[in-house]
């Protein structure tokens, strides 16, 4: 029997259910932990929903530079993407949250910790491995996978009985589960699971629907230096106000809708409906720049490293050795990936207008179609037939 545990807490229906249901279970204080990550979250109601359910230990924590600067734009040096149109936005948030609720429950004295997450899902994974990965003794507790509570009727019947407030969109049948922080939104469940129906548009709160987006396109500026974004047209932000601005732009031109059915760790398919407006861009000009930074082998060596990379990350693994190494590959010359790239935003296209840099390996003398003389002909006839003896 733990003697203290700290809950991974949203103040939403099935945490404020997994607090009342740990107090009447198990014969010790439940002390909650709420990581800020960006998410559109009333922290402050968070906070008093904790208390009223009376809770002593309370942690808010605000994450959002450090997600962005340390997770987030990492993994975007990677140009990672999953099973590739998914950006990773969950993923990559989970390995923090679960390593800064065992700093939490270190600091208070706890010796277990629970989540919400459900038997079926992927971030029960994410979750206890990021435990884990941070305190290889640490007990876990996973609600949904020892309660007799089967359905979100189950849970409104029991916040009833309990006087637990439920929110006014989980009264009956809820529309679908939603995840969220400052890189994006995810939506999946029930209206969402048959995956020949189209996701209806009140399922998208990060972007405009194509038809409701300006007519006139819009042009930016992103500058990088060693592989992270650091101006947006000319203007210096810090990581979190990058992505923020970056959003606020995608959501104007309708940027970065994902309707995806993924194949998930556990074994089955999962249909979701992701907003990344922000991560969409950045991932278009980090490419870009990357193009005239980047020499052939490095970054041929990117490329066929991405999709063991973002797997990781999907799975749960960014503390794993396996992730690491790879970072390492991939941050190995991004010390020269500086310089600008130009982006026209318009109707949920990112598209590529220029680039530029101190670093770029870019020689107009060699590509040239003005400049061509026999000799170059010559070697490119060598080359030619010098390649074609390798596979022969």
């Amino acid at each position: 029997m733990p003697k203290k545990i700290v809950l991974a807490y949203s103040g939403g229906l099935d945490t404020s259910v997994i607090l009342k249901w740990l107090q009447l279970n198990y014969d010790c204080p439940v002390a909650t932990y709420t990581a800020d990550v960006g998410q559109n979250d009333d922290f402050k109601e968070i906070e008093l929903k904790a208390k009223s359910a009376g809770v002593k230990e309370i942690c808010i924590d605000d994450l959002k530079e450090e997600f962005v600067n340390d997770y987030v734009f990492p993994m975007f040096r990677a140009n990672a993407v999953y099973e590739g149109v998914y950006l990773l936005g969950t993923a990559i948030a989970r390995p923090l949250i679960a390593k800064k609720q065992i700093e939490f429950a270190k600091k208070i004295g706890a010796d277990a910790v629970a989540h919400g997450s459900t038997g079926k899902g992927n971030d029960q994974v994410r979750f206890e491995i990021g435990y884990y990965a941070t305190d290889p003794n640490i007990e876990i507790i996973a609600p949904w996978r020892l309660w007799n509570l089967k359905s979100r009727e189950d849970l409104i019947e029991f916040a009833q009985k309990y006087q637990i407030t439920v929110p006014k969109d989980k009264i009956g049948e809820p529309p679908f589960s939603v995840d969220e922080n400052v890189l994006h939104t995810s939506a999946e469940g029930k209206i969402l699971e048959d995956p020949w129906e189209s996701p209806p548009e009140y399922v998208f709160s990060r972007t405009k629907k194509i038809e409701d987006t300006p007519n006139i396109s819009e042009d930016i500026i992103i500058s990088f230096q060693n592989g992270n974004p650091i101006k947006i047209n000319n203007e210096s932000f810090t990581a979190f106000e990058i992505l923020e601005k970056l959003n606020s732009l995608g959501f104007e031109h309708g940027i970065g809708r994902v309707d995806l059915v993924e194949n998930r760790f556990i074994g089955m398919k999962s249909r979701g409906i992701y907003e990344t407006p922000g991560g969409t861009i950045l991932f278009h000009a980090h490419r870009a720049i990357e193009s005239i930074t980047l020499d052939k082998q490095s970054t041929h060596e990117k490329d066929s490293i991405v999709s063991r990379y973002a797997e990781l990350i999907y799975n749960g693994f960014w503390f794993g050795k396996e992730r690491k190494e790879l970072q390492k590959i991939v941050d190995r010359n991004q010390n020269q990936v500086n310089g600008d790239v130009k982006l026209k935003l318009f109707k949920g296209n990112v598209i590529i207008m220029g680039r530029k840099s101190k670093n770029s390996l870019y020689d107009l003398s060699k590509v040239s179609f003005e400049k061509n003389n026999a000799q170059d002909q010559k070697k490119a006839s060598e080359f030619i037939k010098s390649q074609f003896l390798k596979i022969n």
